[in-house]
């Protein structure tokens, strides 16, 4: 056993860190139209609807595409699938520099989304073929602490591009640009990167690779294994909901937070740092929360609590008026949706197999997902409408705790106290 763990460190320590990265450009290229918000929006004319609208369209896009992704992704092979997942976004990314108007906002950013639909999906799924079920919970955290870490890396730089002219681009655009094209780099690097599965990566020996196999051969096998029998399966569809819960705050705040940390009356480049600190803070909690999930064997209650502090955080930046008190409140908000994110994704892995983690785990997200737009959206008709970030940050902490709520329901409904 203790060899066989020592060749899935191995295996983390080539792979997670490749798809970290993968996940730290694709949630930049994904986000950071709330930064270029700042300046793009009085540039262009756009009300907070049109942004709501228009950042959150995005997850249509994703919607649409995200199980056919995945599908695609079990037919092919994770390398020349991955890559091009990459190529494409990056490409749309970068073209998002030369949106003119509402209409071709729209366009772009939905199309931003169908080319990036299967991602992350298809990174969980991808894990099965590596990573057995005891060991998930912390590996799944360490490849989600991508999603803070792109935040702190494109703060700072995005703010600073937003003060960047020149060749008669404005920063704004200069930031879609730039940021856009490492994705298409990467992308090509995944054909080097990313072996399709155990058995064809060249850093294993064959001894190795016959370990792994068998280990996730072991492995208690989940009780789906067809697509079309997932469909009949209820508790695919109630996993939506404590996800859809989740990622409704997660995206709401995220895409609308600098322009909150802006309004408190801070610089472009002290919104970009400042964005930094929530993002810190969640690293450090989604990682904790992983491994304790993980050495206790217990995920509802991992999932649930931290979905419960996200719901205190986001009622605090709602009703406290300090600079340093909301932003206090973005730290525990952002930790509690990132560790409640991490863990919740061990439980439908546990029940899925073959076909039908493929397709199941894509069709999870993409209806999930759909919070990423309903997030945004949300706040934006509501600040529209109050002239204030009250009312959806509250609407927000309303969901997480939705979230908590079914996720501890479907625990017991679902899942022995072991598995859970």
């Amino acid at each position: 056993m203790s060899q066989a763990n020592a060749i899935f460190r191995k295996a983390a320590f080539r792979l997670i860190p490749v798809m970290a990265l993968m996940y730290v450009v694709s949630y930049l290229d994904r986000t950071n139209i709330g930064f270029a918000a700042l300046t793009m929006n009085r540039a262009l004319g756009f009300s907070p609807t049109v942004f709501g609208f228009g950042s959150g369209i995005f997850f249509w896009g994703y919607f649409l595409f995200e199980v056919p992704s995945n599908l695609m992704l079990e037919k092919v092979g994770a390398r020349a699938w991955m890559c091009r997942i990459m190529v494409t976004w990056g490409l749309l990314a970068m073209a998002c520099a030369f949106i003119a108007g509402p209409t071709s906002f729209y366009v772009l950013r939905f199309l931003l989304g169908a080319a990036e639909a299967g991602l992350y999906p298809g990174m969980i799924l991808y894990m099965t073929y590596w990573f057995p079920q005891a060991t998930r919970g912390r590996f799944i955290a360490l490849f989600l602490a991508a999603v803070p870490m792109a935040s702190i890396v494109g703060g700072p730089l995005s703010g600073w591009l937003l003060d960047v002219s020149g060749l008669g681009l404005s920063g704004w655009q200069w930031l879609l640009l730039l940021e856009g094209a490492p994705s298409v780099v990467l992308g090509l690097a995944l054909l080097w990167l990313l072996p399709d599965r155990p058995a064809s990566a060249a850093w294993l020996t064959t001894e190795e690779k016959q370990i792994v196999a068998a280990r996730l051969a072991a492995e208690p096998r989940g009780e789906l294994h067809g697509f079309w029998e997932l469909l009949t399966d209820k508790r695919i569809w109630i996993f939506i909901i404590p996800d859809f819960g989740i990622v409704i705050g997660l995206y709401g705040l995220g895409l609308w937070m600098p322009q909150i940390i802006n309004h408190l009356g801070f610089s472009h480049l002290q919104t970009g740092f400042l964005v930094v600190v929530p993002y810190l803070v969640a690293i450090a909690a989604m990682v904790v929360v992983g491994l304790s999930s993980d050495r206790r064997g217990e995920r509802i209650f991992h999932v649930a609590g931290s979905a419960v502090m996200a719901a205190a955080g986001l009622a605090g930046a709602a009703l406290l008026t300090s600079p340093v008190l909301v932003i206090a409140s973005f730290c525990v908000a952002s930790a509690g949706i990132y560790s409640a994110l991490a863990v919740f994704w061990t439980l439908p892995t546990a029940i899925l197999r073959g076909t039908a983690a493929a397709g199941g785990l894509a069709l999870l997200n993409s209806f999930a997902n759909l919070g990423g737009y309903f997030g945004p959206d949300l706040m934006g008709r509501l600040y529209a409408a109050t002239g204030t970030y009250t009312l959806g940050l509250l609407a927000l902490a309303g969901m997480e705790m939705l979230a908590a709520m079914a996720v501890i329901l479907i625990g017991r409904a679902f899942f022995t106290q072991k598995e859970a």
